[in-house]
């Protein structure tokens, strides 16, 4: 199904889970280091990346931050805690879905084909521009324009334009953005929605205050409009 890079220094964690996922139909390539993990990245170009966070040469997340400065691979978290704030900051690192240990190969699994899913639902949309007012989003090239202008968006940032782009017009809640963007499908998460929002407004060149595109409506959610003629 998909090429997978596990980085993992468990032995038995690292045999067993690739073993597993080989059996699911996976193609998988394992190291036990995380810098050996960031060159293979580089090098090889997996579709999917597993990345435990406990390594012996590397913080996980130094690697997390590694790996993203070089790619946009779909990166997968294996972590102990399960709080909100840890699980919120490692998805605002650039993690794209996560598993709390002990988890099983079939769970693994599943996150894999879920990860999966969403992005080939990016690639293969029916719309892969979409335009609104002065905004032009192309979800196959995940450029964005404002007036002809390009404007560079973090991977997280670009993913919650898209969210709204599909329902243009239409209020987004907090929780569906969440679900959507970040993988995560309980509240207590609404910080990293505002303020990856705070971010993406002032790229698009508006303010919460005077907005252009993104329109926040008070305990319901944000929607992506056409600006007023006047604005």
């Amino acid at each position: 199904m998909a090429r997978v890079l596990l980085i993992e220094d468990d032995d038995a964690i690292r045999l067993s889970l690739g073993k597993s996922l080989t059996a699911a139909g996976h193609v998988v390539s394992a190291v036990a280091a995380g810098a050996d993990g960031v060159a293979a990245v580089a090098r090889d170009k997996p579709e999917v990346l597993l990345l435990d966070l406990g390594l012996p040469d590397l913080d996980g997340r130094d690697v997390l931050a590694m790996v993203r400065a070089v790619s946009d691979v779909p990166v997968i978290v294996a972590t102990a805690r399960d709080d909100d704030a840890s699980v919120v900051r490692l998805l605002d690192a650039g993690a794209d879905d996560y598993v709390i240990k002990p988890f099983s190969a079939a769970q693994m699994d599943a996150r894999i084909r879920a990860v999966l899913r969403r992005l080939g639902q990016e690639q293969h949309g029916e719309s892969l521009t979409v335009e609104v007012g002065g905004l032009r989003i192309d979800s196959r090239s995940r450029e964005v324009t404002v007036d002809g202008k390009p404007v560079e968006l973090t991977r997280k940032e670009f993913d919650l334009l898209l969210a709204l782009s599909r329902r243009p017009g239409a209020v987004v809640s907090k929780r569906e953005l969440l679900a959507e963007v970040w993988g995560l499908p309980w509240g207590g998460g609404d910080r990293t929605v505002d303020v990856h929002l705070s971010w993406l407004r002032r790229k698009l060149g508006e303010t919460a205050a005077a907005p252009r595109f993104l329109h926040s409506v008070r305990g319901v959610g944000v929607k992506l409009a056409v600006p007023d003629r006047d604005g």
